[in-house]
């Protein structure tokens, strides 16, 4: 029977107790954020974390104030098209890059992971004069359309990916006679499901808090703007009520904390795998 050394133990114990501080850190808000919401305004400077006098009446208060159905229903759409699209388009362009061997194929990838380090503020400009060209200022279709056009993060994230698959498996099909479009789909984008589950994560996450496009394009119509613009507008007029913001914060973060832990294990498998770090 083999047996732990001491070090080793206190090694172990001292990391579970890092770790559990790190956690308390990290749901410390989230608990006082629902801690907030459940009081009543005339308590909401009071310090307990249990509410004396518990209330719900903070939640049904906000669909009073804002439309909280549309607000909701426009981000998950908005999001679901966007992740869709990055999917769909960046999928492709990581086999590409994997497998299709093709001139200059490390350096334009080289390339295209350098317009990561180009902020979205410089391009807000020449995208708002494309979209008011075609007349697509004041729709949706602004906070969704470029997701087609693929991405650099999620390009490297599925290369990374695609490229621990084994070739020998594209070139079996190849000799076959499949072609590339039908290798993809169904070989090797059935194999990467916990990169798709890990990527999905990070694109809806992205489109469900991104406020500064939705700000340019649909500032103000709450039937068709987004849950960032309305909290950021609801701030604005009740800033000093704070169960009710962290009712509407709540609101905000839970549908991210949902899809998180239900692909929790494809998310975890899909980033160990991809290298991403």
């Amino acid at each position: 029977m083999t047996h732990l050394h001491w070090p080793n133990r206190w090694g172990d114990a001292l990391a579970f107790v890092a770790l559990g501080f790190g956690a308390l850190c990290m749901i410390g808000p989230f608990v006082w954020m629902i801690a907030t919401s459940l009081k009543p305004v005339a308590e909401q400077f009071d310090m307990a974390l249990i509410p004396a006098t518990p209330t719900l009446e903070n939640y049904p208060r906000l669909f009073d104030i804002l439309p909280m159905h549309l607000l909701l229903w426009n981000s998950f759409k908005i999001a679901l098209i966007s992740t869709f699209g990055q999917l769909l388009t960046c999928s492709m362009a990581g086999f590409i890059f994997a497998v299709v061997r093709f001139p200059f194929r490390n350096a334009i990838f080289v390339i295209l992971l350098l317009t990561l380090m180009v902020p979205g503020q410089i391009t807000a400009i020449p995208q708002f004069i494309i979209f008011r060209f075609l007349g697509l200022y004041g729709t949706q279709a602004p906070l969704y359309a470029p997701a087609f056009l693929g991405g650099a993060f999620g390009t490297f994230l599925m290369r990374q990916y695609f490229l621990t698959i084994p070739i020998e498996l594209a070139e079996a099909a190849r000799i076959d006679g499949a072609s590339l479009a039908r290798i993809f789909f169904t070989i090797y984008l059935p194999l990467a499901k916990p990169a798709l589950a890990a990527f999905a994560i990070f694109a809806f996450m992205f489109s469900w808090n991104e406020l500064f496009t939705a700000l340019i394009y649909l500032p103000s119509d709450l039937e068709k703007t987004t849950l960032t613009v309305g909290l950021a507008l609801f701030q604005q007029q009740y800033s000093g009520q704070w169960p009710l913001m962290m009712a509407a914060s709540l609101f905000s973060v839970a549908p991210i904390i949902i899809v998180f832990f239900l692909a929790q294990r494809h998310f975890i498998a899909g980033i160990s795998m991809s290298g991403l770090k």
